[in-house]
């Protein structure tokens, strides 16, 4: 890590740091950007969107701390961002940072984002199919995910039982190719050469940070910031299927107390954070916690 162009059969290195959410990536990152004189490159489906800040622990500009980060802020929530134009634009960056002497970091938590661009996948080119659309959306959520479950269910082990967009997109792919969602992808020998760095804690130490990060988050104006976010763009998908602000607008809805949509925020986010570990432990390559809390200097 030491060398920041080290090459393999003239790949460019790159340093992917991966885990649940909560589990300390983003201040290692930085730290470790620092050190090696790297810039990082966020691998997060929820940081693309413009104002999505609090409810998606979005690094603020002293969090970043002066070292670029890039792929966050870069589309307004109306647009679908889809994983492969995200393979695309991030694939630029590695490129543009490598050219400066840098070192890349991709730092996140959405498994989908990180193989698409670090294992070469190839999603298929499947157009819209508006009817098989719009008579799944005329079935409730846990109608949807009981579906995906039966017929394909390593993809819902990565997709939120709510997200009603990610479960009708991988159902409407399973339609089209009569396959499962992975046999679907196409992989490429991989563009570059990776160094694989997993966080994570034990278990209740993960929930306990999970559960004072939802507090944070309280306090620094997750209701306000879900209030603005609803008068701005209405109830668009990207909002309402997104952990934080949907348990929230449970609230504001009058469906439950706050006290009640924050509990539920921590148990939907703990979920969350079990569907990453499973996706990410399932991947040899990563050495997990190979540093102390502090790096080495």
């Amino acid at each position: 890590m030491n060398k920041p162009l080290s090459k393999t059969k003239n790949k460019i290195k790159v340093i992917a740091i991966v885990g649940a959410t909560a589990s300390g990536k983003t201040a290692y990152s930085i730290e470790l950007a620092k050190k090696i004189d790297g810039e990082i490159i966020s691998a997060d489906s929820r940081l693309v969107y413009k104002g999505f800040n609090i409810g998606t622990a979005k690094p603020d500009e002293k969090e970043q701390d002066g070292i670029p980060h890039y792929m966050i802020d870069i589309v307004e929530p109306e647009i679908d961002y889809s994983a492969g134009l995200y393979q695309k634009e991030a694939k630029e960056k590695i490129y543009e940072i490598n050219k400066r002497g840098k070192t890349p970091i991709i730092v996140g938590g959405t498994g989908l984002y990180i193989d698409i661009l670090l294992k070469n996948y190839h999603l298929p080119e499947i157009a819209p199919n508006l009817e098989f659309r719009n008579k799944l959306k005329q079935l409730e959520s846990e109608e949807l995910f009981e579906i995906l479950k039966n017929k394909d269910l390593k993809a819902s082990e990565s997709i939120d039982k709510n997200d009603r967009k990610k479960i009708i997109r991988a159902l409407e792919i399973i339609e089209t190719t009569g396959s499962t969602l992975n046999n679907s992808r196409g992989i490429s020998e991989p563009e570059f050469e990776v160094e694989w760095i997993g966080r994570n804690y034990t278990r209740d130490e993960l929930y306990s940070r999970i559960d004072k990060r939802v507090d944070i988050m309280m306090e620094q104006g997750l209701l306000d910031e879900t209030k603005y976010l609803l008068k701005k763009h209405g109830r668009i998908q990207n909002l309402i299927n997104t952990i934080g602000y949907r348990e929230i607008l449970g609230y504001i809805d009058n469906k439950y107390s706050l006290q009640e949509a924050l509990d539920l925020l921590k148990k939907n986010t703990r979920n969350y954070a079990k569907r990453q570990l499973t996706w990410f432990r399932k991947k040899p390559n990563i050495s997990w916690n190979i540093y102390p809390e502090k790096l080495k200097k």
